[in-house]
């Protein structure tokens, strides 16, 4: 069997390559309208609050369809979902380019748009994240999860800049490019399928079902095709993913964690982010500020590689958590851009080393069957509380100011630094190479 061992091996998987291309393409839609999004609606409303809500609103809509995601993901094959959502993508895109070509971008109309692609993510995107567990190996799982990080950092460093400069000229270019880049994405995603049915002479793209696995099925095969022993039942299979999730002590206990730190530093971004705007700096340079931040998490992805098999994925943890809580002390002292992307750009050095052991070891450590559930269930616990993210900052703004509401931030943040050196199994989580062993410790019989 052919394994991945190194990154330029990675290189060579064709499969990889192509589902990078298509999730490459989805994300940059997502970083265009993530970014357009907020500015959008402060320059409409010229309100943080209203702006908090639409983003509040979005990501509620996404935690909720997130759940149902994840069970789609493990009912139907993977890469034929990227496929729909991605067709769907290209709906929304639409919709929102002839709805700011006709003038008639409001606040209801952005919260109703943002809802439903954010809904859109929520459905599909657990699909195309579960999907390359069987494209990579185990043993490259680390490795191909740092190229992902690689692959982030450079839609980060994009995103902001294309992103102000489409919104300079108009909403309706920025929803024009978002067409574009669903489309590539569908039709990358149709490629993959097809080279998987061509490889296996029929039409499986993924795991097949008959129905949903057994409860206590031991078996990881991702061709399970068996007779279903139970009528689906959504409940249910939800309930397997988070069940599985809390059974095993390597996983469950970081997501409180990941959530506190996730709330924190995000309030405290999206702070800064609503607060130069409302000084009056332009979107371009705002856009800048986000490439500043891109630029360093370029610079750590192209570590990441390295650090992942010689340190232990919670030493990288802890010590990206410390580098960022440090981080938002410091972006409570500074207001003027140069000084936001400097302090910003160390807070995320260290993350794509820390996204890539956490996510890399995940994927190896879920059994196929259950990771789409296992993975909305993990976004969820993780996500929870970011809803609040923008509120924090729309309404800290109004009432606390920008400094009083990036300390409130910061405090969170380090909160989570101090949960995350007490965790026993955080730090226990070992390098690369010791996953696979690692994780069968926990392996329910």
């Amino acid at each position: 069997m052919t394994t991945v061992t190194a990154p330029h091996r990675l290189w060579r998987n064709t499969r990889y390559l192509t589902w990078l291309v298509s999730d490459t393409s989805k994300g940059l839609a997502g970083a265009l309208f993530g970014f357009a999004i907020p500015l959008l609606a402060l320059i409409i409303t010229n309100d943080p609050a209203q702006a908090g809500i639409i983003g509040a609103a979005a990501m509620v809509a996404r935690l909720l369809t997130t759940l149902a995601g994840g069970i789609l993901a493990d009912r139907h094959p993977r890469i034929g979902l990227m496929l729909w959502g991605s067709l769907l993508g290209i709906l929304l895109a639409g919709a929102f380019t002839a709805l700011a070509l006709s003038g008639s971008l409001t606040f209801t109309t952005l919260l109703v748009i943002d809802v439903l692609l954010a809904a859109r993510s929520g459905l599909f995107d657990v699909a195309g994240e579960s999907a390359i567990k069987e494209i990579v190996p185990d043993d490259g799982m680390g490795r191909a999860q740092a190229a992902n990080q690689g692959r982030d950092a450079a839609l980060q460093l994009a995103g902001g800049p294309l992103g102000g400069l489409l919104l300079g000229v108009g909403g309706w270019l920025v929803g024009v490019v978002m067409t574009v880049c669903h489309l590539i994405a569908a039709l990358t995603a149709w490629m993959l399928g097809r080279g998987r049915s061509s490889e296996n002479g029929d039409d499986a793209d993924e795991p097949r079902r008959a129905g949903p696995r057994p409860a206590g099925a031991a078996t990881d095969d991702p061709g399970f095709d068996a007779a279903p022993t139970a009528k689906p039942n959504a409940w249910r299979e939800m309930r397997e993913g988070f069940a599985w999730l809390f059974s095993r002590p390597d996983l469950g206990g970081v997501l409180l964690i990941i959530t506190i730190i996730n709330l924190g530093f995000n309030a405290a971004i999206t702070t800064a982010i609503y607060a130069l705007q409302q000084d009056g700096y332009p979107e371009l340079l705002i856009g800048t500020i986000s490439a500043g931040i891109g630029i360093a998490m370029l610079a750590g992805a192209i570590v990441a590689p390295l650090l992942v098999p010689r340190i232990g994925a919670g030493v990288l943890t802890i010590a990206g958590l410390a580098v960022a809580a440090v981080a938002v002390i410091g972006l409570s002292m500074v207001t003027v851009p140069w000084a936001i992307v400097a302090v910003l750009g160390a807070a995320v050095l260290l993350l794509p080393s820390l996204n890539a052991g956490m996510m890399g070891y995940f994927m190896v450590a879920t059994p196929s069957h259950l990771l789409g559930r296992a993975n909305s269930a993990a976004g969820v616990l993780g996500m929870g509380a970011m809803p609040i993210a923008p509120l924090i900052a729309g309404f800290g703004l109004t009432v606390f100011g920008r400094q009083g509401t990036i300390l409130v931030c910061a405090g969170l943040c380090l909160i989570a630094v101090v949960l995350a050196i007490g965790n026993r199994a955080l730090r226990a989580l070992p390098v690369e190479s010791k996953w696979a062993a690692h994780a069968k410790q926990f392996e329910v019989r």
